[in-house]
């Protein structure tokens, strides 16, 4: 874990300069920076999962985001504007079920995989309303790495895992479009220190339902405050920033790279492996999101 938090340590001094003029990581490169944080963050959170479970790592990551983002920007939430709150919350409230459905996903299924399947959900978006046979093509290819990863056989993927999975790319999705909204019409860090609210606020049930929060040592607690940093606070305010600059389609195409960090950083936190087949699905769903990005409308 000692790359993870090198990089932890790195992206925390960028945060700190978010607020400044200092900060000024072109779009693209802090959606790259957002994709390998969030894809350390997961190997982070799987190790938390026999001793908190799922629900309560969620609950962790969420709350102390929050708590994170909150103290960073300090959103003056009675200035915020009824045509604003009608995004905001329905931003933050997507953004929370996609992440505690994710984590029931991957306590399941290889992260490599789930991201794979969640990530239909962004691909989606960027070529939904799309008329041309090329467009299809991408949908077609996408279909066939579901096809190589669906358990046919029962024997190694849990079908539960998959509907997770598949149910976060739905939320995902909604994340984008909406996050694509608020940006034009809010600040970014206050936009996402907002909606992480909402989040925490769906989230936390569950936490304290699965009883899982009762097991936290100082240990554990640290290792999800890293956790809330990688997979939450970081991100979510790099993605917003990218929003902000860039449409909703776009954004989502440059994603592509999501399955094949996961699945890298997987291998090398968790010793995740995947199969021929499974590593072929992951393929395919990447070179469709690349292609509709060469293929794409200016």
């Amino acid at each position: 874990m000692r790359t993870s938090f090198f990089l932890l340590h790195f992206l925390s001094h960028q945060l700190f300069h978010m607020k400044n003029k200092e900060f000024n990581i072109p779009p693209i490169y802090a959606v790259l920076l957002a994709i390998i944080s969030v894809q350390c963050g997961a190997a982070i959170a799987k190790s938390l999962f026999p001793a908190i479970g799922a629900a309560g790592t969620a609950s962790i990551r969420i709350g102390v985001s929050a708590l994170i983002l909150l103290v960073a920007y300090r959103p003056n939430l009675k200035a915020i504007t009824p045509q604003q709150w009608k995004i905001v919350a329905p931003y933050g409230l997507s953004l929370g079920a996609m992440n505690l459905i994710f984590y029931l996903a991957i306590e399941r299924i290889p992260i490599g995989l789930a991201v794979t399947l969640e990530f239909i959900g962004p691909l989606l978006v960027a070529i939904i309303g799309s008329k041309r046979l090329i467009d299809y093509c991408w949908v077609l290819l996408a279909a066939v790495g579901i096809a190589l990863i669906a358990p046919w056989t029962n024997d190694r993927v849990d079908i539960l895992g998959v509907v997770f999975a598949l149910l976060a790319g739905g939320f995902w999705a909604a994340y984008i479009v909406l996050g694509g909204k608020i940006s034009q019409i809010m600040n970014g860090g206050q936009a996402v220190s907002t909606g992480m609210l909402f989040a925490a606020v769906l989230i936390l049930p569950f936490g304290f339902y699965e009883n899982g929060l009762a097991n936290l040592t100082p240990k554990l607690f640290g290792m999800g405050i890293a956790l809330a940093l990688l997979s939450s606070a970081i991100p979510f305010t790099l993605e917003m920033k990218a929003l902000g600059q860039l449409p909703p389609r776009t954004f989502s195409i440059l994603m592509s790279l999501e399955p094949a960090a996961a699945s890298i950083c997987a291998f090398i936190f968790l010793q995740e492996k995947l199969i021929f087949t499974e590593i072929l699905a992951v393929v395919c769903v990447v070179i469709a999101s690349a292609g509709s990005t060469l293929t794409a409308k200016r």
